[in-house]
């Protein structure tokens, strides 16, 4: 069963459509839809990176030190604010004062996820953190760059040693051990951000649906009824896009915090 596509995907599908397929004939790979190779999850996430750019464009030239704007401060608020969980404020509690190297990628993957997470309250579009491949994705990149860090600071015996463990005898026990915690991650990282945006989305429909229902059905035989019910469909989604929202932030923020402790751990000199 072909999922619903949106304009925007539909859009990309017929722009780019012929190219996906010979690429993924190429590759073989057999496409789901072959009149639709591009899916809604992946449409959503150009759209996502599209706007992030743009948005980026629009408030590079406006970015004022003496009088910053309110976009800028809400934005500075995503780097350093004083609850420390900024973006940078991780990455110093983590990392150190040397963690600010590596803000860019962190940073990139943190309000990716963000933006991802929170363009499904425009109704037409679904969270593409809610499809398993795009989380998957966001932690195969956290992963490989963590541990790159770590050969490169330490080197590949210097890392190696920090899977051993601290006694030299047990390092054939701890070692297996530590290498299955350390890929385990890419499960943890994947599962807990697509398994709250998908059910943050589910819960969102299912209730919608449990309120219209009523409004629908008594609206048949009497219509002022109905449109007096029709009141609770159209309120109570307030509430729930909040609800999304915050599960959004709270995710995003989740999805920054492990990779500077991952990234802590990778670098720290500490065996």
């Amino acid at each position: 069963m072909n999922e619903h596509l949106n304009w925007f995907t539909l859009l990309l599908n017929k722009l780019f459509g012929h190219a996906v397929l010979a690429v993924m004939a190429a590759v073989k790979i057999a496409p789901r839809d072959p009149a639709n190779p591009i899916p809604n999850f992946v449409a959503a996430s150009i759209l996502v990176c599209l706007l992030a750019v743009v948005f980026f464009l629009w408030l590079k030239p406006r970015i004022s030190a003496d009088r910053p704007g309110a976009t800028q401060q809400v934005m500075e608020l995503l780097l350093t604010n004083s609850m420390s969980v900024g973006i940078r404020d991780l990455l110093d509690e983590n990392v150190g004062q040397e963690g600010r190297e590596y803000l860019p990628m962190v940073g990139a993957i943190s309000i990716f996820i963000l933006f991802a997470n929170a363009i499904s309250l425009v109704p037409i579009f679904l969270s593409p953190t809610g499809h398993p491949s795009v989380p998957l994705a966001c932690a195969i990149l956290t992963f490989a760059y963590y541990n790159w860090l770590g050969l490169k600071h330490h080197g590949p015996i210097g890392y190696a040693k920090h899977f051993a463990g601290p006694v030299w005898w047990l390092s054939w026990l701890i070692f297996p051990v530590e290498i299955i915690s350390h890929t385990a991650r890419l499960l943890s990282l994947t599962v807990r951000l697509w398994a709250n945006i998908f059910a943050s989305e589910l819960i969102y429909v299912i209730f919608l649906g449990l309120f219209m229902t009523p409004a629908l059905v008594i609206g048949r035989t009497h219509p002022a009824l109905g449109l007096i019910l029709g009141i609770f469909p159209a309120v109570f989604p307030v509430a729930f896009m909040a609800l999304h929202l915050f599960v959004a932030v709270v995710q995003a923020f989740v999805f920054t915090i492990l990779p500077a402790l991952y990234i802590g751990m990778a670098t720290s000199d500490e065996h």
